[in-house]
């Protein structure tokens, strides 16, 4: 049934779904089903394609880099309560990375619901406050026109949509056609207001050391094409946003300035030297531990563009643009003053460590930068190793830069997944953790079976080491043992991915070597684990 019936000539509720899915681009459906699923799912025609993952956590992950990739929503189809539940955390990496998801989550027969028979699920606030809208429809035929409702919901919250789909709706008859609520199209303008631009380029001038924060909210290619003008037309540096989702500025470039201190008192003395600070794309400022005092010298001024409301609404700015960031920032370059460039050096790189063991994060990230192509796409979770990840490794392009803003784990390994299927074009490969990986490790069976071809690096040090570390802060061991007897390629190898296990210098190069020049060409997934000292 290649295309379906025409809209609103369908039989049945599922048949004008499965067009409305396939007008709004939604043809890929991630998904760990279950017996409330099954009506929708059997008999999936061919222009369709099913994607199973092994675990919620998985399918969202997976979701979450398909839709960044592809710069539009990714469809999910969720099993009632387990399922639901499982992702959640998910869910709210999707929403914290701009994610857009339509997520339809499986419900009891509606004809009984009010008994709460077996499956019934209370699901309307089961993922609390993460979902960017959810509803579940009034009657099966509105099922089509709310999940037309929940894809532009997604697109403009930039996070995922719920819709909560009872199973027998999917056979109810179908909707007549003027009953598919919802638009076809959403044109969203890309312009911002000339009197937002003349206050804010008013304040940019009378800034004597100004300095820009680039923030996940600007990584798009015209973002960062915008952004570099912007900030040569102010000759001012360019700090990356602590603990942000993506890279927005070209870590070559001369004006950059490296990643913002996570605290406050580091954040002072960064920003020290400039009387305004602009944030583009980033709220100000993200923050890990609490410090006492202010975030900038008293005097700076602080200036925020945004396409978020929420980050808008949070932000203790002086002066907040909300509007596309990318069309502030042209509209800026084009009406300032030109300046010299600042006398900051291109910001320098730590020299690559000699080769020898232990093999250090330094040895994997210097023969990684080395080595990688502009183009490639970089998902960072390794959490006690980020610092020295961020210090070697260079992004050069738009989505260059992935890491998991909420700070949870279990993102990389099926967001490089997701990823890889969306921009096949581009090299992707994941740096996670040992214990990171083994979060969403069954996700791996799905780049197998899918032939997605992603590579993913584990940083083996067989510890919690951030936890190693916090607890060193406090002068206390922690409770937690090492788990340096766990074979995370073995475990690789077991779900069908093939992998290599890796402990010397000599062997990294030669297996890098090999692997980096193909890997856009790559149909199959690897893993190396390498074996890493404690930093």
């Amino acid at each position: 049934m290649p295309g379906g019936e025409p809209r609103g000539q369908a039989a049945t509720v599922r048949h004008a779904t499965l067009d409305v899915l396939r007008e709004l681009g939604l043809t890929t459906i991630f998904s760990n089903p279950g017996s409330t699923e099954v009506s929708f799912l059997t008999g999936l025609p061919d222009d369709l394609r099913f994607v199973l993952g092994l675990h919620e956590g998985s399918v969202v992950g997976m979701a979450s880099g398909f839709a960044i990739g592809r710069g539009a929503p990714a469809f999910v189809l969720l099993h009632t309560t387990a399922g639901l539940g499982n992702a959640v955390s998910a869910l709210a990496t999707a929403r914290v990375n701009r994610a857009p998801l339509v997520v339809v989550v499986g419900q009891q027969d509606r004809r009984h619901l009010a008994l709460e028979p077996f499956l019934a699920g209370r699901l309307q606030g089961l993922a609390g406050e993460y979902p960017v809208w959810v509803d579940q429809p009034v009657r099966a035929q509105d099922v089509p026109g709310t999940l037309v409702r929940a894809y532009h919901e997604a697109l403009t919250g930039r996070g995922p949509a719920v819709v909560v789909v009872p199973m027998n709706d999917w056979l109810a008859r179908a909707p007549a056609a003027h009953e598919i609520f919802g638009p076809q199209r959403v044109l969203r303008s890309r312009t911002v207001e000339p009197e937002a631009i003349d206050e804010l380029a008013a304040l940019l001038e009378e800034s004597e050391a100004p300095a820009i924060v680039a923030g996940a909210g600007a990584d798009t290619p015209d973002g960062w094409t915008a952004l570099v003008a912007l900030a040569e037309r102010l000759g001012c540096p360019v700090w990356q946003e602590a603990f942000g989702a993506r890279a927005s500025f070209p870590q070559d470039h001369p004006l950059f300035a490296g990643y913002l201190p996570p605290g406050r008192a580091r954040l002072r003395d960064a920003l020290n030297a400039h009387d305004t600070v602009l944030a583009v794309g980033a709220p100000i400022f993200r923050q890990y531990a609490y410090e006492p005092g202010p975030l900038v010298r008293l005097g700076t001024r602080l200036v925020l563009v945004t396409d978020d409301p929420a980050e808008a609404h949070r932000s203790p700015s002086e002066v907040t643009v909300l509007a596309e960031p990318a069309a502030v920032c042209r509209g800026l370059a084009e009406h300032l003053n030109p300046r010299p460039a600042s006398s900051r050096p291109l910001r320098l790189r730590p020299e690559p460590p000699p080769p020898g063991e232990p093999l250090t994060a330094g040895h994997v990230f210097a023969a990684l930068a080395e080595r990688l192509p502009p183009e490639a796409i970089v998902l960072e979770e390794s959490p006690s190793n980020r610092p020295e990840l961020n210090a070697r490794l260079v992004v050069r392009q738009s989505l260059g830069l992935l890491s998991a803003a909420m700070g949870g784990l279990g993102f990389a390994v099926p967001g490089a997944i997701g990823l890889r299927m969306a921009v096949p074009e581009r090299p992707v490969l994941a740096v996670v953790g040992d214990g990171s990986s083994l979060y969403a490790i069954q996700a791996l069976w799905s780049a197998a079976r899918y032939g997605v071809g992603a590579l993913f690096v584990v940083m083996a040090n067989g510890r919690y080491e951030i936890m190693d570390k916090l607890a060193a802060d406090t002068g206390k061991p922690g409770p937690w043992p090492d788990f340096e007897g766990i074979d995370i390629a073995a475990i690789a190898r077991a779900f069908g991915c093939p992998a290599t296990r890796i402990d010397t210098h000599d062997e990294l190069v030669s297996q890098l070597d090999e692997v980096i020049p193909t890997l856009g060409a790559r149909d199959q997934p690897l893993l190396l684990e390498i074996a890493i000292a404690p930093s």
